[in-house]
């Protein structure tokens, strides 16, 4: 018996966002470029997925996106395929998905990632972990430190997410949403189907009861102002030293 062919992974980084918590340096530069160790804060995911063989990437663009389409054209010379979503308004997070419903197609499954993390995670470990348990969605999740600031799940025993509230007032858990999501394409197109705005808020709650979460125990740290960036660029050159050596 032969062996089943390889499934078919695409990956969404959503990179649009204006950075207005890391101006002035924002002003001139996308957030998503933003530098950290000498490598764009992008370059850092592209790393993760050619390390997870998936070289199929949609971008999404609005601020400064010459900046961007010249990174994109970059990676295509490097062996992806890096395509543009650009969007002259902002469509949300989940807009980006409705908007390019029929990208993800002609794949198996999905990456959605929030481009705005710092964040050592093994993709292919977690895409492994993802087509392992058969539920239609895996959330990555971190223990957050402020559990009141972030999207908090609850699991049962086997890791399944029975709760979802965002930036709860009285948080359950300190399991936080870390912004990385395996759907499979049919939960994909339920997403898009929803003509949502934001993931956090009006998509995710679709899905508790049917999606695992997937704890992540490495370096994962969002960087949305200018302290969090201070902090990551002392940390990368040790959290990622593999990359530099």
């Amino acid at each position: 018996m032969s062996e089943a062919a390889p499934r078919r992974t695409k990956a969404l980084l959503l990179a649009g966002g204006l950075g207005t918590r890391l101006r002035p340096l924002t002003e001139t530069v996308p957030k998503c470029l933003v530098e950290i160790a000498g490598k764009p804060l992008l370059d850092y995911w592209f790393d993760a997925l050619r390390d997870a063989g998936i070289r199929d990437v949609l971008v999404n663009n609005h601020h400064l996106p010459d900046a961007v389409r010249a990174f994109l054209d970059e990676k295509s010379r490097q062996g992806f395929h890096a395509a543009e979503a650009y969007e002259p308004v902002l469509l949300g997070s989940a807009g980006t998905l409705s908007h390019n419903r029929v990208w993800a197609d002609d794949a198996d499954d999905v990456l959605i990632i929030y481009a705005d993390n710092l964040s050592d995670l093994d993709v292919g470990a977690f895409m492994r972990a993802h087509r392992a348990h058969g539920l239609p969605m895996t959330m990555l999740l971190f223990h957050a430190p402020n559990p009141r600031a972030c999207g908090i799940a609850e699991l049962d025993p086997s890791g399944r997410v029975i709760d979802f509230v965002e930036k709860p007032a009285e948080p359950r858990s300190d399991l936080a949403n870390a912004g990385v999501y395996a759907v499979t394409a049919e939960a994909w197109r339920e997403m898009a189907d929803l003509q949502a705005f934001d993931l956090g808020f009006h998509v995710l709650p679709q899905f508790v009861g049917r999606m695992q979460g997937h704890v992540h125990g490495g370096y994962h740290r969002d960087i949305g102002n200018l302290e969090a960036l201070e902090g990551a660029r002392l940390a990368a050159p040790d959290v990622f030293a593999h990359r530099f050596n």
